[in-house]
């Protein structure tokens, strides 16, 4: 048997060490993990943090640009936290922007959208303060879903979709499920 009195174990302070070591050692791989989350996250299908990028202050009268963009993600606030998640986006033939949600009642972000909803737009790299408006006029909602359809034809853009597969035919009747918000730029 040993005299010394510690040898059976860690010593109170010795653990106590340890303890705040590994304390130290998780959060600090949290923070990184937040870090990396927010700089690469929306990713495909998980949603994503603050969007960052260069910042584009004055208001877009036409978006049609928007049509050459393959990835749209959009940022809302959501129980005082940014929340983004990566969308479809159209613009109509007159310049007007629209983002998609497919069985939009059934997706966490879209049903928490409200009346003149505060957001941020990211296109290719570029972050626009935005704000959301879901669209429910039947033939606001056709004109949209055209737009939709017409961009997903082009090779680019539908390659960017889930199971990308073949691009929607022309006709594609639009989803009672589908949902479409009007994005407009915020003054």
């Amino acid at each position: 048997m040993s005299a010394n009195p510690g040898a059976g174990g860690a010593s109170p302070a010795a653990t106590r060490k340890i303890v705040l070591g590994v304390a130290a050692a998780l959060a600090v791989v949290v923070v990184a993990g937040v870090v990396v989350w927010t700089v690469r996250c929306p990713c495909d299908t998980t949603p994503g943090f603050v969007l960052l990028g260069d910042a584009h202050e004055p208001p877009v009268a036409d978006w049609g640009f928007a049509n050459d963009v393959d990835l749209c993600q959009i940022q809302i606030g959501i129980a005082l936290r940014p929340h983004s998640v990566n969308v479809n986006c159209m613009a109509t033939p007159e310049g007007e922007l629209f983002i998609s949600c497919s069985v939009g009642d059934q997706k966490y972000w879209c049903p928490r959208v409200r009346t003149d909803h505060s957001g941020r737009l990211r296109l290719d790299g570029v972050v626009y303060p935005v704000v959301l408006n879901r669209e429910m006029n039947p033939a606001t909602l056709d004109h949209v879903w055209a737009a939709r359809i017409r961009k997903l034809q082009k090779p680019h853009v539908h390659a960017r979709q889930p199971g990308s597969g073949d691009p929607p035919p022309l006709d594609t009747p639009r989803p009672d499920t589908w949902w479409t918000f009007r994005v407009e730029s915020r003054t």
